[in-house]
């Protein structure tokens, strides 16, 4: 983001400035700026900075994590091994004994050659963006040295800073300032007296050790009015020693201790003491200060600049030893040289408010400085007095119609209105705009400007309109008449007939009477296109240039004389030419000759008996320039004729010619050249401009006074010249080529144009540069106006953005991309954001506060044709032209990503601010689409659609198809939607039906780009063609709208101000018009409120208040609940001197309701407390009974739950915070039949569990004391002993656990998960932890608990639900009873008790903190809560998670990164830091650490031991001495955390599914737990069973040892999904490790072979187009067969990588699975000793056999399983096979079929032996090895174990997904099992 003048660019780092132009260096012996000829204006020119701009206050960049709390520069950047530093002559390194460390001495005779430097080369940057620079020295006795810091701001200006003692006075520029430094001497010595008399000089003899404090931001701001933005590099010369250099945002005070700093209150002031590495060293008795000096500059509270660097206050805490110490004394006074004074006096002037009249512009001032002295500046608004300056005259102030304005009465045929019987029939106020404001300038051509002749006005054009701008008020009136571009304009002498042509075929000219301001004549020019207009200064005669209808060029000559008159204008003579003319003009001294330039000529003209003639000017040697310009001298003596004056005529080549108009030759001609480089303008200074040699000046204008010349040339400079043209006088540069000069008639002036679309003039006398007006330079596409800011915003065609201010008309910012164009923007209603699009279909957020980019989104692959923000603020919308739509949630700031959809938008419907639009409730979204027939409104919040509305077909009488345009929303009272469609109609729709209500056509002649209505609902703006319309909304009056014309192109966009005030229209220019209708006139009156809401108080016990009409109306009137829970939807403000948070409350203040005994509300206390009573009615908790059956809840009890919710948010979405719990969708169902194996008689056992569930918020437990770690895995509560890795799995949920919580005696463990199937409410799980049984379950939330928390004595567990419950529970953990039950009216999601009392709980939501209370009389428990809002500066943001911390303080996480600390006596915020650039969603508080976990993937650790001093300042704690101690980063987002009562060590979980051992004293992070994210899809035993792999979506394949489960090696493939694996059998002979290897297949066709004891990839093979689904190794792991989704089957060769056989039988149906197995080589009556088969899809499984040494492969058998017809819809069970290893010769088939069953095939009988019953089609399959078993896992999260062929199944649970793998041991002693990315491991038992 740049302000007017900056460079292009979108913001960048630090160090972007290193590549900016480095002429100005402080390395190239040439000080920054230093030889320029001025300081750069804004716009482009030199002078001081942009008027207003002065940061307030100071801006401070933030250092990155690794610059804080401070940095060490010298051990950073090792300085010792001079790597990444220089030095240069005497540099030594030694050891200072006093000091008791390295000193860094730098000695010489010359600062320049002896010199430490960092960094070492010049086009490098520290980049170092801490406020404070540390420099501890002490000047070498009697010596003088010399420091110099180079700083970047934030305009990617250099900037050096020096300070010397040989400095005598302070000396400043643009880009350099110098200061001296007086050195303090020991106190009391003769030098003392000295250096307190702030004499400058050498170094006393005694010059002390001493810390200088640069605070950077603040010198650059005082005395530069410039934002810092990092250190560059800094420059240690000669002569002194250096111990060290430091930055840090910290203001350290080496003169206090730690100690002090904590029972003081210094943190209080951002006060901390100085690191140890950065310290001097005081003995024990004295004090610092007695030994060293502590210098701050500039001074604390300093107001004015000083003019050196000195002693004075000694510390930062001085003040608060004042009484004690006696070197602790007010600083002296300072005295301000000259040169500060002038400073001074600059800034005052440019940063002091000024009284600027009314619609005054901010004029943007500057300083060209040329060889001159600064001058002083003049402030905006304010002219120079002038004896000769005369009063503007009436014709200048007075004002022409603003509009030409058209009544449109109705027509024949359709009505266009509807007129109610008794409606009165009037007019509305006509006329209903007026034109205020254009911003724009030029159109056809810039080159025309001009002074109005009393100086006080500048006219110029503005496409078809002619302004006039009044320099003194700023106020524009207008010339309008045109139709199209104006293209000349020309005065006569004394400014009183105004000529001006437009542009195109038609070739009109007008005459205007410029006083009166009215068009005196309109004349056809006879002129295709005419460029040049010129007036004699009697105004009698008018001449032009242009071209004819073939191409000719022409002039003509006017005779204007009889205008005034009442006459016409007729023509005097015209010629054509075949020679170029590029300016033409009258001579002043006589009417009927004129002068011309153009490429190779110069000729003189004249009208002599209506014919026009001409003659050249003999060039010369001159005769091949092109020529641009030509002015004659100005002035004359009363001895010299009128045409003995010299003619001067300007080339392209720098020549400017001076011309002999009466001899017709050449006089003199001169050469202007550009000024010499910089390192050679002092030496060339006198040099003659005359000179032949080098590249001339490209002039394209130039204008002559009496005493100089003034040229505007290609290269940007505006050039004043004395007459002889020896040397520039003043120059000030522009960004863009100057297209036009004019001297204004006393001289004093010279208005410039640019090429680039700006207006400005150069005030001589004061050397100021005024900015008149800025422009785009291609049409403007689209605005939005800020809501609370009188600024706009625009988008163009020349793809910039820029930001403009409303009242004085000027630019404030100016976005541009190098690569991409912009095409929409919006501003966000209430934060100072803009949002841009851009045709790359890249969304940008920018803060105009902080001028940076906060967020980049790339939803979109093309062109944004639609952005915008709801007018509530909390989401943003946005569609491309691919159809796309996104939407965005903006919390804090910032937007995040909530849905996108595909194809919703139309294609064709064009962009706009109006693509997208939202309904003043903010609750409804329209737009055109998904086709331009089509209209569809969604709901604003989710996307989901609500109506679906055909344009096309509501007209059944036309034959034309008609399709939308754009849309727009009525007044939310009544609920319509406007839509224009092509056929110029415009259509008013029901937003909820779809309804055709009316319709009302023709709009415009063409179609209508553009409508809005004003907010009221009375006005509606429409656009089109070049026109603009205001409606009567309700069409009640005769004549229904009014036309308003001004533009010259199509008008892109109109809409109403947010105050209703204006109507801003863009195309060609930008349009501010004056509405004059009243806001709100003609409105309905207020509806009387229902009588439900008639007896409601407002606040303070007030009758309610009719709102402002900007503010968004309630969705509903509260009403008292006539059952319990209430719904919290509280105030959040409590009076000032409220003593007390929590009302008590008197019995006959109760609300009296029938029937309700829940809610009371202290009516005439607070009224954001509420005290929710207890319910001893309700019966919600089930005692533990493990024989239960499947069961339902009572009849009485699901009565009892009915009426306990109140009705929540319309709009039920998931909060912004991923803090809150969401489950895992899954497709499965619990079983409706279970076998339990009887007790004792278990086969299976559960082993181990391989996974963490990520999923989880708050789902580890730890307790230090007693080493109980417990966490969940899918339903699985898996409890494990640390230190020998065994685990107990605790079995009771048939869902996934949510988040689990331990008492402080860690004696019980409750767990949360869902609903089971049946159930109408989630089930809560208690445990008692000694012996691991269920002890209760709880039942009342109704769909997830999001959190769960103990009180402190373990009496009370509170539980809370998700957002879509928002229901909070108290329950007894005696009996396990529900105590009390409330609903709140946001999503809630974190709980937590105080640590020190068993009565106060938190939780955190959306925006606020609710503070509770728990207060028992008897068996009757009451809860009271407050509600605490955040603080405003975060805006809208979630609260995501909290901690209570020591002595009363509650800190708590936000999901856009801050930690905010509360004080729990009054309930109030007093402080917030960022700490952490994502949502945090963890947080721990242990004494005075504090530990927060965010999902930027980081834990931070903090040390907040000083927050609690800072209490005492309230709100305005600042942040500063909250430390970052440590950071780690780990794999996943942050979800759960458990620490000792020190904070050192702990475990941490993460949603990679993770645990990680966290160490902070050495800090070490250890992986305890690890687990797939995604679903597992495949698992596998190593032959010798020591071993297990396991691979998933996320492609990676894992290796896990068996005895601990735990993690040996993972390979991980990125952007693939590894679908299948298998591990390669043992060999026949040695087998050892380096044998042991695991091939994977992977989605993109490819095979990865690992080896496991490498820990690396050996080969990777192609066979596959297609994803692999399945794949395993031959008998003898020589082969690897492997089948893709495409039905191929391909055997390849590990050793050579070689696909040797492409197996097609299965072509089209994806193979499921391959199976090898041995057999004896005749055996079947086949050749080979291998058997193996596939099995696809289609329900068909082959037989093979093989013998790879022969490289034979045979078909053995096909098999095909008859199912029934595919049912459309449904999720078919694989089809598995497996050979059946106890019975040789049989496979075993399951799959979908006739009926639900497992078949036994004999390959030998070619039949179906045996049928095995199943409860379900299965969805996975594996027979033991070793036993006769089948296991097989079922969709019902089922496990069955089958013996065969005939048994008792026995079914385990412990899944809570579809169990979709099974895999057993070679030996049949284990069994694997995997339930989406959980991983089962079971034993065999018996059987």
């Amino acid at each position: 983001m740049r302000g007017p003048g900056a460079p292009l660019g979108l913001g960048g780092s630090p160090e972007d400035s290193e590549h900016g132009d480095d002429s100005g260096h402080p390395d190239n012996g040439v000080p920054p700026g230093q030889g320029t000829l001025g300081h750069r204006l804004p716009g482009g020119t030199r002078g001081h900075p942009d008027v207003g701009s002065v940061p307030s206050p100071i801006p401070v960049p933030v250092p990155a994590a690794w610059q804080r709390p401070y940095l060490n520069i010298f051990k950073h950047f090792r300085v010792e091994e001079w790597k990444r530093s220089a030095k240069e002559g005497d540099v030594a390194a030694l050891t200072d004994t006093r000091l008791k460390g390295t000193v860094y001495r730098i000695r010489g005779s010359n600062p320049a050659s002896s010199y430490l430097q960092l960094p070492r080369a010049g086009s490098q940057s520290l980049g170092l963006t801490g406020r404070y620079l540390y420099l501890l020295f002490r000047p070498l006795p009697r010596k003088h040295f010399l420091v110099h810091l180079d700083v970047t701001t934030e305009e990617n200006q250099v900037v050096r800073i020096s300070f010397s003692n040989l400095f005598k006075e302070f000396k400043s520029t643009a880009t350099w300032l110098q200061f001296p430094f007086v050195c303090g001497a020991a106190k009391g010595s003769a030098c003392d007296s000295v250096s307190r008399r702030g004499a400058s000089g050498a170094a006393p003899a005694d010059a002390r050790w001493t810390c200088l404090v640069l605070d950077l931001p603040s010198i650059l701001s005082l005395y530069l009015n410039r934002r810092y933005s990092h250190l560059r590099a800094v420059k240690l010369c000669s002569n002194l020693l250096v111990k060290n250099l430091c930055t840090s945002d910290l203001l350290f005070d080496p003169g206090v201790t730690l100690s002090e700093v904590r029972h003081t209150d210094l943190a209080c002031r951002g006060i901390a003491p100085m690191p140890r590495e950065m310290a001097f060293p005081v003995p024990k008795g004295e004090n610092w200060h007695d030994l060293y000096d502590y210098i701050r500059f500039p001074p604390e509270g300093l107001k004015l600049p000083s003019d050196s660097i000195q002693r004075s206050c000694p510390s930062p805490a001085a003040g608060d030893q004042a009484s004690k110490e006696p070197a602790h004394q007010l600083p002296p006074p300072v005295t301000l040289t000259r040169a500060v004074c002038d400073r001074l006096s600059l800034i005052h002037h440019i940063t002091s408010p000024k009284a600027v009249p009314h619609r005054s512009p901010v004029i943007q001032k500057s300083i060209p400085e040329v060889h001159l002295p600064a001058p002083r500046a003049v402030p905006a608004g304010h002219s120079v007095p002038e004896e000769n300056q005369r009063p503007p005259s009436v014709g200048d102030t007075e004002q022409p119609p603003s509009a030409i304005r058209f009544c449109a009465h109705q027509r024949g045929g359709r009505s266009t209105r509807a007129v109610p019987a008794g409606s009165e029939e009037r007019h509305f106020p006509d006329p209903i705009l007026k034109l205020r404001t254009i911003i724009g300038f030029g159109g056809c051509s810039t080159k025309w400007a001009l002074w109005t002749h009393n100086n006080a006005a500048v006219v110029y054009p503005c496409h078809a309109v002619i302004v006039t701008l009044q320099l003194r008020t700023g106020e524009q009136r207008f010339f309008l008449g045109h139709t199209d571009k104006v293209s000349a304009l020309s005065f006569d002498g004394s400014s009183t007939l105004l000529a001006s042509a437009q542009s195109g075929p038609r070739g009109v000219g007008r005459l205007w009477d410029f006083r009166a301001g009215t068009c005196l004549s309109v004349f056809k020019t006879h002129v295709h296109s005419l460029w040049s207009l010129s007036f004699s200064r009697s105004g009698a005669v008018l001449c032009g240039v242009g071209r004819d209808g073939h191409g000719k060029t022409l002039v003509v000559v006017w005779n204007t004389a009889q205008v005034t008159r009442g006459g016409g204008v007729a023509v005097l003579a015209k010629a054509h030419t075949d020679v170029d003319i590029q300016a033409l003009k009258i001579a002043f001294f006589d009417d009927t000759r004129m002068v011309s330039c153009g490429r190779d000529n110069i000729r003189l003209w004249r009208v002599r008996s209506g014919v026009l003639h001409s003659c050249p000017v003999n060039l010369g040697e001159y005769h091949s320039l092109e020529f641009t310009d030509l002015a004659f001298e100005e002035g004359p003596g009363a001895e010299q004729e009128p045409e003995d004056r010299a003619l001067f005529v300007c080339s392209k080549s720098g020549h400017v010619l001076e011309v002999d108009y009466k001899n017709v030759s050449v006089r003199s001609a001169r050469r202007l050249l550009p000024a010499q480089p910089r390192e050679r303008r002092q030496e060339h200074r006198q040099e003659q401009a005359g000179s032949s040699s080098g590249p001339g000046i490209a002039i394209n204008s130039i204008s002559m006074s009496l005493t100089f010349c003034a040229t505007g040339s290609e290269d940007g400079y505006v050039r004043l010249w004395p007459l002889d043209f020896s040397a520039v006088v003043l120059e000030a540069e522009h960004e863009a080529p100057v297209s036009s000069v004019c001297i204004s008639p006393d001289g004093r002036k010279v208005l410039c144009s640019t090429a680039g679309g700006s207006l400005g003039y150069v005030d001589i006398q004061s050397r100021d540069y005024n900015t008149l007006m800025r422009s785009h330079k291609d049409a403007v596409l689209g605005f939005s106006v800020g809501g609370i800011r009188k600024q706009i915003a625009t988008v163009s065609q020349d793809s910039t953005i820029r930001v403009w201010d409303l009242v004085s008309m000027q630019q404030l910012y100016d976005f541009a991309a190098t690569d991409e164009a912009p095409c929409a923007v919006a501003f966000h209603p209430t934060w100072k954001i803009l949002a841009c699009g851009f045709d790359s279909g890249t969304v940008r957020t920018f803060s105009l506060a902080a001028s940076n980019l906060l967020l980049e989104h790339k939803q979109h692959r093309a062109a944004i044709t639609g952005l915008t923000f709801s007018p509530d603020g909390s989401f943003m919308f946005s569609s491309c032209l691919q159809g796309t739509l996104a939407l965005y949630k903006c919390v804090a700031q910032k937007s995040h990503v909530l849905r996108v959809l595909g194809n919703v938008v139309a294609r064709d419907a064009g962009s706009g601010w109006d693509a997208l639009v939202v309904s003043g409730d903010s609750h409804l979204l329209a737009f055109v689409g998904p086709s331009k027939y089509v209209v569809t409104v969604m709901e604003a919040c989710s996307l989901d659609e609500l109506l679906r509305v055909d344009i096309s077909v509501l007209d059944v009488h036309s034959t034309d198809l008609d399709s939308a345009v754009r849309v727009c929303f009525g007044p939310v009272s009544r609920g319509e939607l406007l839509v224009s469609t092509s056929s110029n109609k415009i259509l008013v729709l029901d937003a909820k039906t779809g309804r055709l209500v009316r319709e009302v056509s023709p709009m415009h002649k063409l179609t209508c780009s553009s409508l809005a209505l004003s907010r009221d609902g009375q006005y509606l703006l429409t656009a089109g063609d070049k026109v603009i319309k205001v409606w009567d909304y309700r069409m009640r009056f005769d004549i229904n709208f009014q036309v308003y014309v001004g533009h010259s192109e199509p008008v892109r966009q109109v809409a109403f101000t947010p105050d209703q005030q204006h109507v801003v229209s863009v195309g060609d220019a930008i349009f501010l018009w004056d509405f004059l209708a009243p806001v709100g006139a003609g409105s309905p009156p207020a509806r009387a409120r229902s009588p439900a809401s008639a007896g409601l108080p407002g606040p303070e016990g007030s009758s309610e208040k009719p709102k402002d009409v900007s503010e968004t109306p309630r969705q509903t009137v509260p009403l008292p609940l006539l059952s319990s829970p209430p719904c919290l939807d509280v105030s959040s403000a409590h009076q000032a001197g409220y003593q007390g948070i929590f009302s008590e409350l008197d019995k006959e203040e109760e609300a009296g309701l029938p029937g309700s005994s829940r809610m009371v509300a202290n009516r005439d206390k607070d009224a954001s407390v509420f005290v929710v009573e207890s319910d001893r009615n309700k019966e919600l908790a089930r005692p533990r009974v493990r024989q239960e059956s499947p069961r339902s809840p009572e009849k009485s009890t699901n009565e009892a739950r009915k009426g306990t919710k109140t009705p929540k948010s319309q709009c039920s979405v998931r909060p912004d915070s991923y803090r809150h719990f969401t489950p895992r969708f899954k497709a499965s169902v619990l079983p409706q039949s279970f076998l339990s194996p009887p007790a004792g008689s278990e086969v299976l056992k559960l082993k181990a569990v391989i996974g963490y569930n990520g999923n989880g918020r708050g789902n580890m437990v730890w307790n230090p004391d007693t080493g109980f770690f417990a966490y969940s895995c899918g339903c699985i509560i898996v409890v494990e002993d640390l230190h020998s890795g065994s685990q107990n799995h605790w079995l009771g949920h048939a869902e996934e656990i949510s988040t689990l919580a331990l008492s402080h005696d860690a004696q019980v463990l409750a767990s949360a998960s869902g609903r089971k199937d049946g159930d109408s409410h989630c089930q809560i799980c208690i445990w008692s932890i000694p012996d691991g049984a269920c002890t209760a379950e709880l039942f009342h939330h109704e769909t997830q608990v999001q959190a769960m928390a103990f009180s402190r004595d373990d009496r009370f567990l509170v539980t809370i639900g998700d957002y879509s419950d928002q229901t909070i529970a108290l329950w007894s953990t005696y009996t396990y009873q529900l105590l009390l039950s409330t609903c709140v009216s946001e999503p809630v999601h974190d709980v937590a008790f105080s640590p020190v009392s068993h009565q106060d709980l938190a939780c955190v939501g959306r925006g606020a903190v609710m503070f509770w209370l728990l207060e028992q009389q008897g068996a009757a428990v009451n809860l009271k809560v407050h509600q605490a809002p955040a603080p405003d500066v975060l805006g809208l943001v979630e609260l995501t998670s909290l901690c209570y911390g020591a002595n009363n303080l509650l800190y708590s996480g936000t999901n856009s990164g801050q930690i905010c600390v509360w004080d729990t006596e009054i309930n109030c915020c007093f402080m917030t830091w960022e700490a952490d650039e994502g949502e945090i969603g963890v947080l721990l508080c242990r004494h005075d650490r504090l530990l927060s976990g965010s999902n930027t993937k980081r834990i931070r650790l903090w040390a907040v031991g000083s927050v609690q001093e800072l209490r005492l300042k309230g709100p305005d704690a600042r942040s500063s001495s909250v430390l970052l101690e440590h950071e780690i980063t780990l794999d996943g987002t942050i979800v759960s955390a458990a620490f000792d009562d020190s904070l050192e060590m702990g475990i941490v979980g993460t949603t990679a599914g993770t645990l990680w051992y966290i160490n902070w004293l050495e800090s070490t992070s250890i992986r305890l737990i690890s687990g797939h994210k995604s679903k597992v899809t495949e698992v596998c035993f190593s032959p010798d069973e020591t071993h297990c792999a396991t691979c998933g979506e996320d492609g990676s394949v894992r290796i896990w040892a068996l005895s601990s489960t735990e993690l040996v090696v993972q390979f991980q493939v990125l952007n693939q999904s590894c679908q299948c694996l298998a591990w390669k059998p043992r060999p026949v002979g040695m087998w050892g490790a380096e044998n042991q290897h695991v091939v994977a297949g992977y989605s993109d066709g490819t095979i990865r072979v690992f080896s496991v004891s490498r820990t690396e990839m050996e080969l990777k093979m192609h066979p596959h187009s297609a994803a692999l689904t399945a794949i395993t190794y031959s008998t003898d792991g020589e082969r690897i067969l492997s089948g893709g989704k495409d039905g191929l089957v391909a055997v390849s060769s590990p050793r050579t990588g070689m696909t040797i056989h492409v197996l097609a039988d299965h072509r089209g149906s994806p193979i499921t699975v391959l199976q090898c197995t041995r057999k004896q080589y005749h055996d079947f009556g086949v050749e080979g000793g291998e058997l193996w088969l596939a099995t696809s899809s289609d329900r068909r499984v082959s037989v093979w056999a093989s013998d790879w040494l022969q490289d034979k492969c045979e078909l053995l058998d096909w098999l095909s399983f008859p199912a029934p017809a595919d049912p459309e819809g449904l999720d078919l069970p694989p089809s598995l096979a497996a050979f059946c290893p106890w019975e040789q010769g049989a496979l075993v088939y399951v799959g979908f079929g006739l009926q639900e069953e497992a078949l036994f095939y004999s390959l030998r009988k070619k039949q179906v032996v045996r049928r095995v019953s199943l409860p379900a089609f299965a969805t996975s399959l594996s027979l033991s090895p070793a036993a006769p078993f089948m296991a097989l896992g079922f969709r019902a999260r089922l496990l069955r174990l089958q013996p065969c062929p005939a048994g008792d199944p026995q079914d385990y649970a412990g899944h809570d997904d579809t169990v979709h793998l099974c895999r057993f041991a070679p030996s049949g002693r284990r069994l694997l099992t995997a339930s989406h990315s959980a991983v089962l491991v079971w034993e065999l038992t018996g059987g």
